[in-house]
């Protein structure tokens, strides 16, 4: 690097560090706007401090105990006892089989129908489009238990579901709840009628994208198909993998729709015991507080390794206008 003539050393490391160097004294109004900046951060820090950032070291620390709610004896250091236990222990490996096959089938679903819907919503040819959005976002502010519930009334043998089917000649309608082939897609349909969130997020996605590259590809002799394929789907991608990793992250804590369609009992056969369900279980019914903490340990692990290998995985699809 050449050396402007005239000018000291320490100068010169003044000129790269900025006008201002990082040793020099701030101004009392810098100070005190850093000052007002802490305070109205400071409930955020106190929450994440006392909600978030103490229980995880504390249950990173159980799993080295043998805690228990029912303690009946002293607690003392286990060592690996526990991460030990969880690897031989057949329950947790079929939980997390059970979470993992119901992933497979929900996250796509998840993904692709919001965005369909909020594709159609978005076309300039639709009519009421104000008013489907709204009609396909109410089933998200319902309570969420009474809607598991009147859904396990319309799944039912005798619900309003089967009876359509048998009206359309289908003599044996499936058991939706109780059969193992069945329950899945059940699981599936009452998830489908929740996605209003996801509808409203794809759509200020698409209501983001700048027209001008519609009018050039039509220019371009593109059509429908070949706009949703060159400029839609690349411009949504950000939107596509966000909403990926929070499904990733939810169907990793899918416990609520099995604990109220089944009490936690994981039937039929097994196949609604979700790992999310089986922790829950093991901290408040069995009330074996270390080993639930080793087992949510394992959890966060393992949305952690995924987690990163999407945003790996991202680098060869995601496309961000700004970095171009």
């Amino acid at each position: 690097m050449n050396q402007l003539p005239g000018i000291t050393a320490s100068a010169r490391l003044r000129l790269r560090r900025g006008a201002r160097g990082p040793s020099a004294p701030m101004s009392p109004l810098a100070r005190r706007e850093a000052r007002q900046g802490l305070l109205f951060i400071a409930p955020w820090i106190l929450g994440f401090l006392a909600f978030t950032a103490f229980p995880m070291v504390a249950t990173f620390v159980f799993t080295f105990l043998n805690i228990t709610l029912a303690q009946t004896e002293p607690i003392h250091f286990v060592g690996l006892d526990n991460y030990v236990q969880l690897a031989n222990d057949k329950q947790v490996w079929d939980s997390l089989s059970v979470t993992l096959r119901f992933a497979i089938l929900w996250l796509p679903v998840s993904i692709v129908v919001p965005f369909v819907i909020a594709v159609g919503l978005n076309s300039r040819y639709i009519r009421g489009a104000s008013i489907m959005r709204t009609l396909f976002f109410m089933p998200y502010v319902v309570p969420f238990v009474a809607g598991v519930l009147v859904w396990q009334q319309m799944l039912s043998d005798s619900g309003w579901l089967n009876d359509v089917l048998r009206a359309l000649g289908w003599s044996k309608p499936p058991s939706w709840l109780f059969d193992i082939n069945a329950i899945y897609p059940a699981l599936v349909i009452m998830g489908v009628w929740g996605i209003g969130a996801g509808i409203v997020i794809n759509l200020a996605g698409l209501r983001g994208i700048p027209t001008e590259l519609y009018e050039a590809a039509r220019i371009d002799g593109a059509g429908a198909w070949a706009q949703l394929r060159h400029v839609t789907i690349p411009m949504m991608s950000p939107i596509i993998f966000y909403t990926l990793i929070l499904g990733v992250i939810e169907v990793l804590q899918y416990f609520l729709v099995p604990l109220v369609l089944k009490n936690g009992t994981g039937e039929p056969g097994g196949s609604t015991m979700f790992y999310n369900l089986n922790l829950y279980l093991t901290f408040f019914n069995y009330q074996e507080m270390s080993y639930g903490a080793t087992m949510a340990w394992l959890l966060f692990g393992i949305a952690l390794v995924i987690t990163m290998i999407l945003f790996w995985l991202a680098r060869r699809w995601v496309y961000y206008a700004g970095e171009r």
